[in-house]
């Protein structure tokens, strides 16, 4: 004689079934390796090149997120490269307006000169023409 049972009774061992394979799989997991273990290499911290830009423009007054700053430091070399800004004071209006609000065109101007000596030193007769203007 065949027992039947409710499909709720079935329903709960199936999912008990599945509780029980779901908690077994860690056990099925490979043991972890015998010693001797292999001596963790700490890396060295990576040289962080964008620091000292940032150090530098916020000794002139000028707070943002360090890969905020490096970013308009380097957008900054790109415009100059591909002769987006024509000269020194495009550059610097650029500046200031992507720049934390407040800055002035003096922060403007010695971000931009901080920017072209980090980034892109190649540019430095750009910004000595400022004062031809």
């Amino acid at each position: 004689m065949l027992a039947t049972i409710s499909a709720a009774a079935a329903a709960g061992i199936s999912v008990a079934a599945a509780a029980a394979f779901a908690l077994s799989a860690p056990a099925l997991a490979d043991p972890p390796p015998t010693a001797p273990y292999p001596t963790p290499r700490t890396p060295s911290p990576p040289s962080d090149y964008d620091a000292p830009f940032k150090n530098t423009v916020n000794g002139f007054g000028i707070y943002a997120p360090q890969d905020q700053l490096a970013w308009m430091g380097k957008i900054s070399c790109d415009r100059i490269n591909r002769g987006l800004d024509t000269d020194p004071y495009k550059s610097a209006d650029f500046i200031q307006h992507n720049l934390p609000r407040g800055t002035t065109q003096g922060q403007a101007f010695q971000f931009l000169g901080a920017a072209i000596d980090h980034y892109c030193p190649n540019q430095t007769a750009f910004i000595q023409n400022a004062g031809q203007h």
